[in-house]
């Protein structure tokens, strides 16, 4: 857990101090990314800082209290950051679909596209705190989340319901943004004919990156999202504390490497 967590703090800190510190890297377009890195560096705070420290206790250390204390955190900030991953798609598409369009993307929708990561979070994290769902110790006990073991219906609505808002919702967009978005550059490199070798060359670029970004939310997110789902439709299933500590610390180490990808490869 250290080895992701250190270098989540030192990344993510990095970039907003630098974001900060330059002018000229505050765009409206950059403002996702700037989100992301708060995010990813709140998890780390809150859920990465706190599993080692458990860790080495050897237990859950904080008491009840802070163990709903904890899966709120980590849930909030670990689902803001997965939305604005699905958010810098979105606006990805707008910008590379529609640049001559009558939509032009300015610093109020970047704003508004941030605000609606933290609210959407906010939302469907804040019910088990009410009594839909519920925040309980996962994987060996060290970190808190919320319960995919409870069989009981009122858990079990809330833990599908949360799979489709939060999972399910975000990836579907994803897919569709980038999507489109290439779809985009192989009509645009169709019709460049004098220019097509340049043209080729910063679609095959883009399609990498794309790729990449799909595959890094697809390791660090679907096994997290598929092992609560076995749980949910086989509850009766036995599985192995190690084996259900696993996909928590993948779901956490998109931390670390979410600013090399959406970041540090940005040549700003």
């Amino acid at each position: 857990m250290a080895f992701f967590t250190i270098p989540a703090i030192v990344l993510n800190a990095t970039v907003i101090i630098v974001s900060l510190m330059h002018k000229q890297l505050r765009q409206p377009l950059n403002y996702a990314l700037m989100n992301m890195a708060v995010a990813d560096l709140g998890t780390a705070m809150t859920g990465g800082v706190l599993s080692v420290v458990n860790n080495a206790h050897g237990y859950f250390s904080l008491g009840r209290t802070g163990c709903v204390m904890e899966g709120f955190a980590v849930s909030l900030c670990g689902i803001t950051s997965l939305c604005t991953v699905a958010l810098i798609a979105v606006e990805r598409m707008f910008v590379v679909c529609k640049p001559l369009g009558q939509i032009t993307f300015q610093k109020k929708h970047a704003i508004g596209g941030i605000a609606l990561t933290w609210l959407w979070s906010l939302a469907w994290n804040m019910p088990p705190l009410f009594g839909w769902g519920r925040y309980e110790m996962e994987g060996v006990g060290t970190s808190c989340a919320p319960d995919w073991h409870n069989t009981d219906p009122n858990n079990v609505s809330y833990i599908i319901s949360y799979f489709a808002v939060c999972f399910a919702f975000p990836f579907t967009l994803i897919l569709i943004s980038y999507g489109n978005l290439l779809r985009t550059l192989r009509q645009v490199s169709k019709m460049a004919c004098v220019e097509g070798g340049a043209v080729a060359k910063g679609e095959m670029k883009v399609a990498f990156m794309v790729i990449l970004m799909v595959l890094s939310f697809l390791v660090s997110w679907l096994p997290y999202a598929g092992l609560a789902m076995f749980v949910v439709c086989r509850p009766d299933a036995k599985i192995h504390p190690l084996v259900g500590t696993v996909p928590v610390y993948l779901a956490k180490s998109s931390t670390a490497y979410n600013p090399i990808i959406y970041i540090f490869l940005n040549k700003q």
